[in-house]
């Protein structure tokens, strides 16, 4: 049957199979922060509230009307916020000239950005990059069994 098992000082066996505890201390901590960084990115991008998605027409009368404080211009894509707090967004036509005199009478703080250009690859692996994560990391316990 072999020789009896001592039990070290911290409770581990000294002899036979050793509980290797700071590989599993390690482990834990860097699933807990991975699932915290995962938390805090998709906490960010929640935080900045739904838009409301409105008629072109209405942004131009609200525009003529003083309640549009703010503008950002992303192509054809326009989001912004109101007088009163709320935000919104919506889809202009393509050649946007006639706009910016529009803002500048009216005293709206407006930005111009670049179209982005992402790849459909790229937006299939940021989607599916939290799932290939969780898949990973269950894989990995499965082999730690």
């Amino acid at each position: 049957m072999g020789p009896p098992r001592r039990l070290g000082v911290s409770g581990r066996f000294i002899r036979g199979k050793v509980v290797n505890f700071s590989r599993n201390a390690a482990l834990w901590i860097i699933i807990v922060l991975l699932l915290f960084a995962l938390f805090n990115f998709f906490q960010n991008n929640m935080s900045r509230g739904p838009q409301e998605p409105i008629p072109y027409s209405l942004f131009l009368e609200n525009v003529q009307n003083g309640e549009v404080s703010s503008v950002t211009i992303q192509g054809a894509e326009i989001t912004g916020r109101n007088s009163d707090g709320g935000s919104f967004v919506t889809r202009g036509t393509d050649n946007l000239d006639g706009l910016v005199p529009a803002l500048r009478e009216s005293g709206v703080t407006f930005d111009v950005k670049p179209e982005e250009n992402n790849s459909t690859l790229l937006n299939i692996l940021i989607t599916w990059f939290p799932m290939l994560l969780l898949i990973g990391v269950w894989i990995f316990f499965m082999r730690q069994m």
